[in-house]
């Protein structure tokens, strides 16, 4: 059932950077700057930004079963996605790109708590496993746009709308409720409070917002910078340095997993993010080298950088009351999204004043403070413990 979670979850979120994959050609065709082909992946992040705060405003996470959030935001976001084959103007691309996000808000956390049900002392895995698919999902379109470098941008984008059509049948068909999921609970206006009143639940939340910081600044730019990097003209190059970091995630999602239910999760997401931060701090050193060294700094922050991911989901999971994960789980993500658009906005800028060579270095901070936050959830979690074998 796990596997059934994770290909549904590959197949949506082949919308997520469907845009981003093909985005110099309709930068090219349709005359857009840097700044402005950043919101083809900007406004999916405001689009999802916008989806989850109503979803979780609403209680409809715990309210409605998550199979079934989980198809419609699959067919939504591929109506919304394949309408972007036909639109006019670049406005009106961004415009379809927001509704994808906001569609993607019932796609990706409704699937971690799809998983989380079916899991409760292994639950660090299983959610990794569906993390990394998150990352397969993502990281389709850019190896589409790599390997068929001749294909019209067109074409990627229509085939991510076809595969997220598939993800729905797929978990309407074969996915089931697993015996850890709580029943769809009514409404409950107090759903936030209740939710935010937990301190271990605010810690992991915080953890996940330095990981955010970093996250998808770095997914966005990575090929760009790349492509800088090796003065390449054509894009391929680029693409294939943004696969190869994405992918990399989605074996670390796994990887850190397997440890985490070993190690504990707030053990690992710290090294995790102290891992990812030094990758940034380093980034500079890289920028000119060739391929080979870029590939490997790739496959090292690819994994480090969204290891921890999952573990941040499993925490606020463990620490919430069970009527109110779903709530919990589009809460933290519907912030944490909201501070992805501040980092991805600053790169043009930081590109413009100091070069590409720099980009990368300011996202050092939110790992850093992330692994400091995951330090105080450790020493909360014991106390917990050892408050509970107190007579």
């Amino acid at each position: 059932m796990l596997l059934l979670v994770a290909a549904a979850e590959v197949l949506g979120m082949t919308l997520w950077f469907s845009a981003t994959a093909a985005a110099p050609s309709v930068a090219r065709e349709f005359g857009l700057d840097a700044a402005t082909s950043a919101w083809l992946t900007m406004a999916v992040q405001a689009g999802f930004v916008a989806g989850t705060l109503v979803t979780a405003l609403t209680n409809a996470a715990d309210a409605i079963n998550a199979r079934r959030l989980f198809a419609w935001g699959c067919i939504a976001g591929a109506a919304c996605n394949a309408g972007i084959a036909i639109a006019p103007t670049a406005g009106a691309i961004i415009i379809l790109r927001f509704c994808t996000g906001a569609a993607l808000a019932w796609v990706y956390p409704p699937g971690m708590k799809i998983a989380a049900g079916w899991f409760r002392e292994r639950r660090g895995t299983a959610l990794g496993v569906v993390v990394g698919a998150v990352g397969i999902g993502s990281a389709f379109p850019h190896l589409l746009a790599w390997l068929g470098a001749g294909l019209p941008w067109r074409t990627v984008v229509g085939a991510s709308s076809i595969l997220a059509l598939a993800g729905a049948a797929l978990v309407i068909l074969a996915v089931k409720d697993g015996p850890y999921v709580s029943a769809s609970a009514p409404f409950d206006r107090h759903a936030l409070r209740i939710v935010l009143r937990n301190r271990g639940t605010r810690l992991a939340m915080l953890g996940y917002f330095g990981h955010m910081w970093e996250l998808y600044a770095m997914w966005t730019w990575i090929a760009a910078f790349a492509a800088a990097s090796l003065g390449a003209a054509a894009d391929t190059a680029g693409s294939a340095v943004a696969f190869v970091t994405i992918a990399s995630g989605s074996i670390g999602c796994v990887v850190a997993g397997l440890w985490a239910d070993r190690w504990g999760k707030a053990r690992i997401a710290g090294a995790a993010m102290l891992a990812s931060a030094a990758c940034a701090l380093a980034s500079p050193l890289f920028y000119g080298a060739p391929l080979a060294a870029l590939l490997a700094l790739a496959v090292i922050w690819g994994f480090t950088v969204v290891a921890d991911s999952a573990q941040f989901s499993a925490l606020v999971t463990e620490h919430t009351p069970r009527t109110h994960v779903g709530t919990a789980l589009t809460l933290q993500t519907s912030a944490g999204f909201l501070l992805t658009m501040v980092s991805m906005r600053l790169v043009p800028p930081i590109i413009e004043l100091a070069g590409w060579q720099w980009a990368f270095l300011f996202l050092a901070p939110g790992p850093l403070l992330g692994a400091l936050v995951m330090k105080r959830l450790m020493a909360y979690d014991l106390w917990l413990k050892s408050a509970a074998h107190e007579p």
